[in-house]
C-alpha cells in the first residue's frame, strides 16, 4: 500500500516525508478495520481510501490559509486527519455528532500520535469557538448555504469556509445569504478519481 502511495503522490506533484506516508497508511488501515464493526465509510478497498478518502484530502492543503481549522461533519476523520499529517504545523478540531466515529477518531490520534487534532463530538450549532477558527472545512457536509447558516459563528474575523466539492455548485453559489462572497473556486486534480473535484472558498463579508 505504501508503494501505490507512493506512485499516487508522484502523480498528483506531491512530496511527503516517509514518516507521513507511513501514517496516512497507517490511518487506512485502521479505517478498514474499523469500518468492518462500524461502517464508517462507503468505500471497502484499501488501495480506493487513498485515492477517495486520502488523495483527495491532501489536494486541498496548499490552498488552506491560516492555523487553526475546524472539519465540520468530519465523520471518520475526512478531510481532518490527512491535512493534520500533511499540515503538522496546523491544528485540526474534529467535529462530529456521532460517538462511534468520535471514538474511532481518538484511537487515531492515540495510534497515530497526532498531537494537532481535538477530536470532539458535538452538533455544529452547539459548539462555541473559543478562539474563532482560520478555516472551517466540510466534505460533503452540507449545502452552502446549511454550511455558512450552521457555521456562521466558527470562522474568525479574517477566517474562510473551505467546502470541497463535486461538480461546481452554481446553483448553491448563487443561492449563498448575504454577507457571503465566494472569494475562490479551485479546480482539484485528484489523479485516477473519476468525476470532478472543486474547492469553494467562501469569506464572510460585512455587510
Amino acid at each position: 500500500m505504501l508503494n501505490t502511495l507512493s506512485r499516487l503522490l508522484d502523480e498528483a506533484g506531491i512530496s511527503l516525508t516517509d514518516h507521513q506516508k507511513n501514517q496516512l497508511v497507517a490511518y487506512v488501515d485502521m479505517l478498514n478495520k474499523w469500518n468492518k464493526a462500524y461502517n464508517l465509510t462507503s468505500v471497502r478497498d484499501p488501495n480506493e481510501m487513498l485515492i477517495r478518502h486520502i488523495l483527495d484530502s491532501i489536494v486541498v492543503a496548499p490552498h488552506l490559509q491560516g492555523e487553526r481549522f475546524i472539519d465540520v461533519g468530519t465523520g471518520p476523520g475526512l478531510p481532518g486527519i490527512p491535512l493534520s499529517v500533511v499540515r503538522p504545523e496546523a491544528h485540526f478540531t474534529l467535529l462530529d455528532s456521532l460517538g462511534k466515529r468520535v471514538r474511532f477518531l481518538r484511537q487515531v490520534q492515540h495510534e497515530l500520535k497526532l498531537e494537532n487534532v481535538t477530536p470532539v463530538q458535538s452538533r455544529v450549532e452547539d459548539f462555541p469557538a473559543q478562539p474563532p477558527f482560520d478555516g472551517v472545512i466540510s466534505r460533503a457536509f452540507a449545502s452552502l448555504n446549511d454550511m455558512v447558516s450552521w457555521c456562521h459563528h466558527l470562522p474568525g474575523e479574517n477566517g474562510r469556509f473551505y467546502a470541497l466539492k463535486g461538480q461546481l455548485p452554481d446553483d448553491e453559489i448563487a443561492m449563498l445569504p448575504a454577507g457571503y462572497t465566494v472569494e475562490q473556486i479551485v479546480k482539484l486534480r485528484v489523479p485516477r478519481l473519476e468525476g470532478e473535484r472543486h474547492l469553494v472558498m467562501i469569506k464572510p463579508t460585512k455587510i
